[in-house]
């Protein structure tokens, strides 16, 4: 009778002498504007002629009503949440005053706006932070800001930009377009936006150029149906989306009317 083959118990670790191979960890992808510096450069030169002092659309009277309408104009537009906001901040300019109505206060005056239920309860929860952490006043920093329920990374960008001049670049749905279709600073994310602007902005262009991006998106890159015979920037644009190669005439823009934004 022949012998049964006994199966050998030897570990895997004892069956080779080769250590397992290490997988090399991915390299982050290198992120490339479709633009070179001198192109950027020349871009926000053309954005500054055109509208030399760019300004954000959202009424406000103060540090506070400003965090406030831009936490309400969250899937929004500026032109809904300045209706709606207008007589609310004529009764309610302080955290004080706007604790004083009550949720179901501020909810009269904001109901036209999307999702104004659970906005009514964030403002109203800023307020008593304000109030109690805050001594009433608007805090200055980022990481202060986005602690304010309803205040998110572009909230507190748009905040320290407009009440305390701080160079931020706030990343809404306008800027998000334009960084992507342009080929600017395409990203997958706002934030990944936000990182990549920063890298291709030139600096002496930096404070406003938060303001450009929106309202080039907002008046003439539109969403739809960008209107590129309207463009200051059709001859450098790499936009697939592009019908027009010649730019429009470069000239300063009539005075914004903040108020009476068109969406």
């Amino acid at each position: 009778m022949a012998t049964p083959k006994i199966k050998s118990k030897t570990s895997p670790q004892q069956k080779s002498n080769h250590a397992p191979e290490r997988k090399s960890a991915a390299k982050p992808k290198r992120f490339k504007s479709a633009y070179s510096k001198a192109e950027m450069e020349e871009i926000f030169r053309r954005f500054s002629v055109q509208r030399p002092e760019p300004k954000g659309e959202l009424e406000h009277v103060n540090p506070f009503t400003l965090v406030v309408a831009v936490a309400l104009s969250a899937q929004a537009t500026d032109a809904g949440v300045n209706k709606a906001t207008r007589a609310l901040f004529k009764v309610a300019d302080t955290p004080e005053k706007m604790l004083a109505l009550g949720e179901e206060g501020v909810t009269q005056y904001i109901k036209t706006i999307g999702l104004y239920r659970n906005k009514a309860k964030n403002v109203i929860a800023l307020c008593r932070m304000l109030i109690d952490e805050f001594g009433s006043q608007v805090p200055k920093t980022r990481e202060e800001l986005i602690r304010l329920p309803g205040v998110g990374r572009k909230t507190a960008n748009v905040v320290m930009s407009m009440a305390f001049g701080v160079p931020t670049l706030a990343v809404d749905t306008h800027v998000f377009r334009i960084a992507n279709r342009l080929l600017m600073a395409p990203g997958k994310t706002p934030d990944e936006v936000e990182e990549n602007l920063l890298k291709v902005i030139p600096d002496q262009y930096l404070f406003h150029a938060h303001h450009w991006l929106i309202l080039h998106g907002r008046y003439c890159c539109k969403a739809r149906k960008p209107e590129c015979e309207r463009c200051v920037i059709a001859d450098l644009c790499r936009s697939p989306e592009k019908t027009v190669d010649v730019p429009a005439p470069l000239v300063e823009l009539p005075q914004q009317l903040i108020g009476e934004a068109v969406e």
